[in-house]
């Protein structure tokens, strides 16, 4: 029998998260099975325990994951200031963005059966979710962005919502004037409270 080593295992590990993060977001928690995960990793369902306790334990860990890259990914790579901001809300409110629902964000993906989840993997949303808002706030008040918080929670729920809604519609037309004002209206939050 072929003993691997712990980079193997870790590797292994990476990829299932990886890949279980794209199909929950596809086909949602309820409907991506742990043989279907195993299956998208190129693995069998034995070894699935050797990685994970449960599917719980899977899905936390992946939306976890997911959250983290999107902070990295996006919100820290995104320009300074106002600027960076608005690249943030214009990439996320995008056709494109839309389209892609393996590759886009977790809360536009998940929001509705993560608030169903166990208290372990809505934790691990929590935590996900306020580093990804804490990068917002930063950018929003560089000088103190825990009293932007709020406010940068607010505009993720706006944008998550706004592209749940337009990937629901089935006119194409409606749903892209939905972006469009989507935009508008996360710039005029950001804008709100300013000095002019």
């Amino acid at each position: 029998m072929v003993r691997y080593g712990k980079e193997h295992k870790s590797e292994t590990r990476r990829r299932i998260i990886e890949t279980a993060g794209r199909r929950l977001k596809q086909d949602g928690i309820d409907g991506s099975g742990v043989s279907t995960l195993m299956k998208d990793a190129g693995l069998t369902n034995g070894a699935f325990y050797a990685h994970f306790e449960s599917k719980d334990d899977l899905v936390a860990t992946a939306i976890a994951e997911q959250l983290k890259v999107q902070a990295e990914d996006v919100v820290a790579r995104a320009a300074p200031g106002r600027a960076g901001l608005e690249q943030i809300v214009r990439g996320y409110l995008s056709p494109q963005h839309r389209e892609s629902l393996g590759d886009g964000c977790p809360n536009a993906a998940l929001l509705d059966e993560i608030g169903r989840c166990t208290d372990t993997t809505r934790q691990a949303y929590t935590d996900g979710v306020l580093v990804l808002v804490e990068g917002i706030a930063a950018r929003m008040t560089p000088e103190d962005p825990s009293s932007a918080r709020v406010k940068a929670l607010s505009l993720l729920g706006l944008m998550a919502g706004t592209l749940q809604l337009s990937r629901a519609l089935t006119d194409s037309q409606l749903a892209e004037e939905l972006l469009d004002q989507g935009v508008s209206n996360a710039l005029a939050l950001l804008d709100a409270g300013q000095r002019v």
